[in-house]
């Protein structure tokens, strides 16, 4: 499931490329991910809106338009978004990867007039409606959802409601981070890491990342960290994700940004699916850690871990 950095990427893309555009046509062919009202009520009432611009809260992508209505969309497992130019012919100078098979799974389409100089336009599918460009949103296991909502009552959304603060806001300060802990003494810090009601944001991958880059075994309980450990994971939680989103986000699997390119962090990873596979973190005098790698389940969740290098 795409984690803060790779929402966030997305989310700065849709800003660039689709920000005053206007929307011009709703295609889909699953439905069911349309939810609260039915997809040809959907394009109804997003038809001529134009895109204000795009946001996150937590792993949340929200596209707010004019008429003061809101566009939620939430990935889940495999899910990514698509803007592709109604150009006929992809820059020379660029890879395609909207031909790549994991960019083929598109079961929605925004249809979009672009305000700005464009090139050819397009026209919908099966209907005489001209286009510049399109949002694409493709989904393997077409678990990912798209909803209506009002701007200005979002926060009131279930979803949205139960998260806790965002793990990238300017609010969550070592100090926030403390009161978190404080209240959970005896639970592990590989769970609170991951539960989106105290912190939005972090998943599976960076929850591993994080804790390797804090030497913290994700197994401590909360109650047995020193104040130092806490300042460090706190460091290594905006270390990791800063520099997941420079990297824009990790394609551990189905992730693509909207050109369809996959993010680069997955190149850097130091324990995150490497089971098995020595550890290759330098110590002292130059030499590697050479230790195993090891996998466990936490609430049915896998967190690796180097036995050496965290305590």
């Amino acid at each position: 499931m795409p984690e803060l950095p790779e929402v966030q990427t997305i989310v700065n893309d849709l800003n660039k490329k689709i920000e005053g555009d206007r929307i011009v046509g709703f295609w889909s062919d699953w439905k069911k991910a349309v939810k609260k009202i039915s997809a040809k009520k959907f394009g109804e009432e997003i038809q001529g809106k134009k895109i204000l611009g795009a946001r996150r809260i937590g792993k949340n992508i929200f596209i707010d338009l004019s008429g003061k209505k809101t566009v939620y969309i939430h990935l889940k497992m495999t899910g990514h978004l698509l803007v592709k130019s109604s150009k006929l012919k992809v820059e020379s100078d660029r890879k395609d990867h909207f031909s790549e098979r994991v960019n083929q799974y598109v079961h929605h389409v925004f249809y979009l007039k672009t305000c700005r100089p464009a090139g050819k336009a397009g026209r919908q599918k099966g209907k005489n409606i001209s286009f510049d460009k399109t949002l694409e949103f493709s989904d393997l296991r077409k678990f990912g959802k798209i909803v209506l909502a009002d701007t200005d009552k979002l926060e009131s959304l279930k979803e949205i409601k139960s998260l806790g603060i965002d793990a990238l806001d300017k609010k969550f300060t070592l100090k926030k981070f403390k009161e978190i802990l404080e209240k959970r003494q005896n639970s592990l810090i590989g769970i609170i890491l991951m539960d989106q009601n105290l912190i939005a944001g972090i998943g599976n991958i960076y929850r591993s990342e994080i804790l390797f880059d804090a030497k913290i075994l994700p197994t401590r309980k909360i109650g047995d960290l020193k104040s130092k450990e806490i300042e460090k994971l706190y460091k290594s939680i905006q270390k990791i994700l800063k520099k997941a989103l420079k990297m824009r986000g990790t394609s551990d699997n189905d992730y693509r940004d909207t050109a369809g390119a996959p993010g680069g962090f997955h190149k850097v990873l130091k324990v995150y699916r490497r089971e098995g596979q020595k550890c290759h973190t330098y110590r002292l005098r130059g030499k590697k850690c050479g230790v195993t790698v090891k996998r466990i389940k936490l609430r049915q969740r896998s967190v690796f871990y180097c036995p050496k290098c965290q305590n």
